[in-house]
């Protein structure tokens, strides 16, 4: 099976190159600057178990259609992804995107039909170092990918195939839009406490308040998800309340970035789960302040 990656950062590079390393047939889809990076260092796993490295095959333009596509980028960044892909998507291609939120399974659908586009998500604790190599902070790793609607496609035992066995805990399912929608609940959560009081999840529990705001942001997180038909089930929300109960200096993504002054997905994790309340009228205060406080950050980093 042709794999084609889009991205090889943190998420692309560590589930790409897991499964490069483990001889499946792996082309990354790359910026030119990363495509040179690799060429001269190449693709370096630091991981809990130990290291990987190797020399991936990298493409800055498509070269033709593949049977699987894994998308592997920031949301900002997927109107590129869609416009550079063109002959990659072949007549039997899948794409499976593990982007944040859920704004872009409509775009992908728009841009390569129904038929071509499944649901997929990971949980990965993984950046890049200032080398452009993957550090995976934990040893989390978890891929998950099916047919939107849930229902049969002969298509799924190969694509099961292609990603197990490679490293990392890989299984296909027939709930993925409840993952992907839990895994959003999840990270708008973490990605406005942090974001919106500038600290780690440990020290705002250790705060005046600080449990109480934890449990407020997931209450309205919870309750726009439920609204609009997608309540988390038992054990999400078991995962939810350690998350934001923990001890632990514990950060999301979006605080990372907004720390090294990165550009940070606040419109397709916060954004639009505010967006999603007011549709189905639930007030979402805390969620809607830490949206503002992105948006103002992201102005004045595009201005600088």
């Amino acid at each position: 099976m042709r794999i084609l990656v889009v991205g090889a950062g943190a998420t692309g590079g560590y589930f790409g190159g897991r499964l490069a390393a483990a001889g499946r047939d792996v082309t990354f889809l790359v910026r030119a600057g990363r495509a040179a990076r690799l060429a001269e260092r190449g693709l370096r796993i630091e991981a809990p178990g130990g290291r990987t490295r190797l020399t991936p095959r990298t493409i800055t333009t498509v070269d033709g259609a593949y049977d699987l596509i894994v998308v592997a980028v920031k949301s900002y960044a997927l109107d590129e992804v869609i416009a550079a892909l063109g002959a990659a998507v072949g007549p039997g291609t899948v794409v499976v995107p593990l982007l944040n939120g859920m704004r872009h399974v409509e775009t992908l659908t728009a841009a390569f039909g129904a038929g071509h586009v499944w649901g997929g998500l990971c949980m990965i604790h993984a950046t890049l170092n200032g080398d452009g190599d993957v550090v995976q902070m934990t040893e989390l790793h978890r891929l998950a990918f099916g047919p939107l609607d849930g229902g049969p496609d002969g298509r799924l035992d190969a694509v099961a195939g292609a990603l197990a066995g490679a490293g990392f805990d890989s299984r296909p399912s027939r709930h993925i839009v409840a993952g992907m929608w839990e895994k959003w609940l999840l990270l708008a959560t973490l990605g406005a406490m942090t974001t919106l009081m500038r600290g780690p999840v440990g020290a705002i529990n250790a705060a005046p308040g600080g449990r109480e705001f934890g449990r407020a942001v997931a209450g309205e997180a919870v309750a726009v998800a439920t609204a609009a038909g997608h309540p988390p089930r038992s054990a999400a929300r078991q995962t939810l309340d350690e998350a934001i109960g923990t001890g632990e200096p514990t950060t999301s993504s979006m605080y990372r970035d907004l720390r090294a002054g990165l550009p940070v997905e606040a419109d397709a994790i916060v954004g639009d789960l505010v967006a999603e309340g007011r549709r189905h009228g639930v007030a979402t205060p805390l969620l809607s302040a830490a949206y503002t406080g992105l948006c103002v950050y992201e102005a004045a980093r595009t201005a600088r």
